[in-house]
């Protein structure tokens, strides 16, 4: 195999992005595309210059000349179609998080496990060059001992309506960024064995959702090291996304996107954003090279060399399990108010990991709701994300 054939399962605003990052992967060519609404379908493939597209995920997976499929689709799709890619003999990269339940992802491992097929998962802060850098620097000692980091995620609201459905997602912001600190800090720490997780849930803007919308979560790792994560989907102003990191003889900070954006000011808005919240009007930072400052080429390129040489990834199914049950343990301590230790196993890895939190709220519990969503919104498609 001189190169990885690749199919997109998805249409909507991530697999936009995938598809984009392919550009940059000279070693891997998308031959065919899936889309639940026809007419977005044979639009996003037009748009990337592939050459066929369908609404059946299945006629996909049925086809031989595809080495990988590419999923960014609701989360609680998630089971379903990686159960299928592995039975069809395909590698997989899942886009974060990994499943809407533990019980899902476990699953997912598992036929991925025994259909012997590579399950990466796409946790693409891992892949910043920005964060890859500021690891590189601690790995040669560059500030000493590390013994605290901190990754903060926050802009206005969801990309998608589908992240306002908690049974489709699971939760609310931990679930759509939160997952995205968890693992990163996992990995700037060499994945070490969790200690225990403390965390806090709000709910204080969008009525769209019964899920949190502010997070702040502490991690504590064996061997002494700590994380605080912060995710936020009622930070207006476009997205923020940055990094610090505090070592015996050092620290570096980091700005994913605001170091190389441009200042401007709209009086109508641009772009994406206006059309879900019009958080573009005014003063912005412009961010260009979004995907790759993600890390979005980067990432794809691990995938398809792990394909191509037979390799193992950066970032596997296990670890997409281990963010998972660290995203359960800290709804439980948003919920009870109490440090949730290691070893741990949620009571139900079948059910969203929210209601450990919402259960408590609504039976009076130490965080409540300042909002509930009045009713849910319907999604376009069940294919976008």
């Amino acid at each position: 195999m001189d190169k990885v054939r690749v199919g997109i399962i998805g249409s909507g605003f991530v697999s936009q992005v995938h598809a984009e990052a392919f550009l940059e992967v000279p070693e891997a060519e998308i031959v065919a595309s899936c889309g639940a609404d026809p007419v977005g379908a044979v639009e996003f493939a037009r748009k990337w210059k592939i050459p066929t597209s369908t609404t059946d995920y299945r006629q996909l997976l049925e086809r031989k000349d595809i080495d990988m499929v590419v999923v960014g689709v609701p989360n609680h799709l998630h089971r379903e179609i990686v159960v299928a890619a592995a039975e069809a003999g395909k590698h997989i990269v899942i886009e974060k998080p990994l499943a809407h339940t533990l019980e899902a992802g476990r699953a997912m491992m598992e036929a991925c496990r025994e259909h012997r097929v590579k399950l990466m998962y796409a946790e693409t802060i891992c892949f910043s060059p920005k964060y890859a850098r500021a690891k590189q620097l601690v790995e040669e000692g560059a500030i000493g001992k590390m013994y605290m980091t901190k990754q903060g995620a926050k802009h206005s609201g969801p990309p998608s309506d589908w992240f306002c459905d908690i049974e489709r997602a699971g939760g609310g912001v931990i679930m759509d960024m939160g997952c995205h600190g968890i693992e990163w800090s996992r990995w700037m720490y060499g994945k070490p064995q969790v200690k225990s997780v403390v965390a806090h849930c709000q709910h204080v803007f969008h009525e769209r959702t019964k899920g949190e919308d502010n997070s702040v979560i502490i991690l504590e790792f064996e061997g002494g090291g700590i994380s605080v994560l912060e995710d936020c989907w009622v930070r207006h102003g476009g997205m923020d996304d940055r990094i610090e990191l505090y070592g015996t003889s050092g620290v570096i900070y980091c700005d994913l996107l605001h170091g190389s954006s441009m200042e401007t000011y709209s009086v109508n808005g641009y772009g994406y954003a206006v059309e879900k919240s019009g958080d573009t009007k005014g003063w912005t930072f412009t961010v260009f090279e979004e995907a790759h400052l993600y890390g979005f080429p980067h990432e794809m390129r691990h995938f398809t060399q792990c394909v191509l040489n037979d390799q193992s990834a950066r970032e596997t199914g296990e670890d997409g399990v281990a963010a998972l049950e660290i995203i359960y343990a800290a709804y439980e301590s948003a919920g009870t108010g109490q440090r949730v230790n290691w070893p741990y196993e949620p009571k139900d890895p079948a059910a969203i990991p929210v209601n450990l939190w919402l259960r408590a709220s609504e039976q009076g519990g130490i965080c409540s709701l300042a909002k509930v969503a009045s009713a849910k919104e319907a999604d376009r498609s069940e294919l976008k994300i």
